[in-house]
C-alpha cells in the first residue's frame, strides 16, 4: 500500500483518540451487513465522487484495489453515476482515480 498523505499522518497523530473513533466507526458500518468489502469500498468511491471529495476518492480507490477490484471495476463504479451526479463531476472523479493508479493510459 502507498504510503498515506502526510496531511493525514499528521491529522491521525494529533487527534490519536479521534482517528480511533472514525477507524472503528468504519469497522462497524462494514460488518453491519452482508456486503464484502471491495463492494463496499466502490459504494464509498461513489459517494466520495457525489460529493467531490478528492481525497477520498483517492483512500477508496486505493481501499477497494487492495480488497481485490480492478481498474475497470473503479471506472464502471463511476460512469454509472453520470445521469445522477453529471458528466463533470464523473470525469473529475475519473481524473481522482487515475492519480493512484499509476499504470494507467491516458
Amino acid at each position: 500500500m502507498p504510503e498515506l498523505p502526510k496531511h493525514y499522518q499528521h491529522l491521525k497523530k494529533r487527534f490519536k483518540k479521534y482517528f480511533t473513533a472514525v477507524d472503528n466507526l468504519g469497522k462497524a458500518v462494514r460488518n453491519a451487513g452482508p456486503i464484502d468489502r471491495k463492494t463496499s469500498h466502490l459504494i464509498q468511491l461513489a459517494g466520495a465522487a457525489a460529493i467531490r471529495a478528492e481525497g477520498s476518492v483517492h483512500s477508496h480507490a486505493r481501499r477497494a484495489i487492495e480488497a481485490g477490484a480492478n481498474p475497470d471495476e473503479l471506472y464502471h463504479a463511476l460512469i454509472l453515476l453520470t445521469s445522477t451526479i453529471g458528466f463533470p463531476t464523473v470525469s473529475a472523479a475519473l481524473s481522482w482515480v487515475d492519480d493512484v493508479i499509476p499504470t494507467t493510459k491516458k
